[in-house]
């Protein structure tokens, strides 16, 4: 990772006697935590700022909904589950959940560790300047996230270069698990899993269109069809398009429209990345990407750990 883009000292403030061992407040409410707000992203229907945790003195990454969604009562459950899911899934890959609460309106927040780094995307867009070794470990970190999700019975289904973070120091982190599938004791699932997102979709401008679009191509067949029994294999699917993208510079299916993409993914084979690229592709991986995106789950590598396992040779 070392020729990843560089960081600043700045980035690293020093710690001082009089940060850690200063009093702490006398009101200890959650509403009076958190101060000096600074907007880092404003996603589909979330907000997320980076603030100071007045109590242990660290900023933050303060994760809540939009003014506009902040009482749905289906954007507050995903909420949850985005913040449980993510500080139960303790692994080296996923980010740090501290906190869930409720802020002085009553509207749900959750806190997670801040991390100044580049997405696989923005990465990716300079994907000339990298080895392919080096691409090949952010995947790989992915695909052991994704292995552990998998074994507490947790599906992402949202693998995308936009929710990988490469950190400063070359650690990987897969991010956003708002659309992450959790099956009940019973094997039942949560009602609004089944609403589809294509038509549900808040933002009809011109850049909402793009961002679906883009997040359409990194879909399974099964989820495009929302299969009630959607398991880890649509993981190893969307998986198998960021490999297929790290190597070509674009994704299987290339579409003008959301239905082009669909109709490509659900019937089309793609073309293997060796015959879109001079890059030497070692057959190996050629084959993986390609079973990994088969159209029938059954035809894919079956587990994560299968993955991994053919990556790392």
């Amino acid at each position: 990772m070392s020729d990843f883009p560089k960081f600043k000292q700045a980035d690293f403030p020093e710690l001082y006697l009089e940060q850690t061992d200063k009093d702490l407040s006398q009101s200890l409410g959650a509403n009076f935590r958190y101060a000096y707000f600074t907007t880092i992203a404003k996603g589909g229907k979330s907000l997320i700022q980076s603030c100071k945790d007045l109590h242990l003195g660290r900023v933050v990454c303060y994760k809540s909904l939009r003014p506009e969604f902040a009482d749905d009562p289906i954007e507050q459950k995903r909420l949850l589950r985005e913040a449980r899911v993510s500080a139960m899934l303790q692994h080296p890959n996923t980010m740090p959940t501290y906190e869930l609460g409720r802020d002085q309106k009553g509207h749900y927040y959750f806190t997670m560790k801040l991390v100044h780094g580049y997405t696989f995307r923005e990465i990716m867009n300079y994907r000339e300047r990298y080895d392919l070794s080096q691409l090949l470990d952010i995947v790989i970190q992915v695909a052991y996230a994704l292995e552990y999700a998998h074994t507490h019975g947790v599906v992402h289904r949202d693998i995308k270069p936009d929710n990988i973070l490469v950190g400063p120091f070359g650690e990987v982190l897969l991010l956003d698990w708002g659309l992450a599938k959790v099956r009940s004791e019973d094997g039942s699932t949560a009602a609004f899993d089944e609403l589809d997102s294509l038509a549900s979709s808040e933002d009809k401008s011109m850049t909402g269109f793009q961002k679906l679009q883009g997040t359409v191509c990194y879909m399974s067949p099964e989820q495009m069809e929302k299969a009630p029994d959607i398991d880890g294999r649509t993981d190893i699917y969307s998986l198998g398009v960021l490999l297929y993208e790290a190597i070509t510079g674009r994704t299987a299916a290339v579409g003008d429209t959301v239905d082009q993409v669909i109709a490509i993914t659900k019937n089309d084979v793609p073309p293997t990345p060796s015959e879109l690229t001079q890059l030497p592709v070692p057959t190996l991986l050629d084959k993986l990407i390609m079973h990994c995106l088969q159209k029938n789950p059954d035809d894919r590598p079956q587990t994560m750990a299968e993955v991994i396992r053919t990556l790392k040779q």
